[in-house]
Formats: structure tokens, sequence, C-alpha cells
């Protein structure tokens, strides 16, 4: 049985044309780390995260969902729970990339606060 990966960017990363002392966070991505952060101890211990560089390309991502969907954050879907019909899909691999619904799904299968 496979379980459910929320890939997130990893923060304080510098953006292209900024000053080099600038260091920034992905605001959805900052949302479900707060998430993750107020979660009732073992909450989401059937939860894979992970964090990748804001740079693309992003190869952890494109492993999992090919080259075009590598906009985070993303929760790749395991087999654990029923897979929401509006998920999106890739070799099989389903996944959700939107912060509301992520933050949703989160609550209701690993006990997580929703938004």
């Amino acid at each position: 049985m496979s379980q459910d990966h929320l890939i997130l960017i990893q923060p304080g990363f510098v953006r292209p044309g900024r000053a080099p002392e600038a260091r920034f966070a992905c605001p959805d991505c900052n949302v479900l780390e707060g998430l993750l952060a107020t979660a009732p101890a073992g909450a989401a211990a059937q939860l894979k995260v992970s964090r990748v560089p804001f740079e693309r390309p992003r190869q952890a991502v494109i492993e999992l969902l090919g080259p075009d969907h590598q906009g985070l954050p993303v929760l790749v879907l395991g087999d654990q729970h029923p897979v929401p019909a509006d998920a999106q899909r890739h070799e099989g691999r389903a996944f959700v990339n939107d912060v509301q619904q992520i933050s949703r799904l989160l609550a209701e299968r690993h006990g997580l606060l929703a938004l």
C-alpha cells in the first residue's frame, strides 16, 4: 500500500532577479507547513512529507508526475483512502495541487486541522 505524499517547496529560497540576500517562502506551502506544525501527535503518521528546492526543473516531482506538473504544493494520493473524482492523474498516480483541497484531504485523511 502506498501512502499520501505531500511535496512542498523548501522555505528560504532565493528568487532569480531579486537581491541575493532576500529570502522567500511559497505562501501556499507555508500554509500547509503551519497545518503540519499544529497537527496532533501522530496525526500525520501515514503521510510522507518532502521539501524540494524552488528552482526548476524539480526532478523529484518530475519523476512522480512528469514535467508538466511541477507546481507546488502537491499531494500525491496513496491507495489507503478513496481518491476524489476531480483528482488529476499522471501515469496511474492521482494528485491534487489546490491548497484548499489539499488542506481538506489532510484533515479528512490524517487528522490535521482544516483551513
